[in-house]
């Protein structure tokens, strides 16, 4: 059974929340570009370039970088496998910029190493900085997420669901105890 801890209002403000702190850590828009993980990172990375567009009237470089997820939802030993980097085509350049890597969920770090990896494969940018809707904790690596939308304290035998309109049907953030 899941439990709705978030609606779509509280996503929205989440991520206009972020949108300011990233403008305010980087001092404005210049060289800055917002990278997406598919599935639900480049949802939320277009949510936020849509929100600097109106804040500051700037179309800042989005991309998309697709990479396996070390997913929550696989608990079983023989499931778990490193991320896999499935493409290395950002669609922008990233040279001397200061990227923002926005994902839904950060939980062992893994999913956020892998498209680090996967970013100095295409580029070097000035800087990676990670935004996130969730940190549920139990990091594996000692990797930290810049903009956090929500912390939600977890257990192993609990999964973060955020549901995005575009894909779901709805804006939401859900906890969801696993089956046993």
């Amino acid at each position: 059974m899941a439990k709705e801890l978030w609606d779509a209002l509280a996503m929205k403000r989440a991520l206009t929340r972020i949108t300011y702190e990233i403008i305010e850590q980087n001092k404005g828009t210049d060289n800055l570009v917002l990278v997406g993980i598919k599935t639900r990172g480049v949802y939320l990375a277009n949510r936020i370039h849509d929100r600097i567009q109106k804040l500051e009237g700037v179309d800042v470089p989005v991309g998309e970088l697709d990479i396996t997820l070390y997913r929550d939802d696989r608990h079983d030993a023989t499931l778990k496998q490193d991320p896999v980097i499935n493409s290395d085509n950002v669609g922008i350049n990233i040279d001397n910029k200061h990227v923002v890597l926005i994902d839904d969920v950060i939980y062992t770090g893994r999913t956020i190493r892998a498209a680090m990896d996967a970013l100095m494969h295409v580029g070097r940018p000035s800087s990676i900085r990670v935004a996130v809707l969730v940190d549920r904790g139990h990091r594996e690596l000692p990797i930290r997420a810049d903009f956090v939308g929500k912390n939600i304290p977890t257990s192993s035998d609990e999964q973060v669901a955020v549901n995005v309109v575009e894909k779901d049907g709805k804006d939401s953030i859900e906890l969801k105890a696993l089956p046993k």
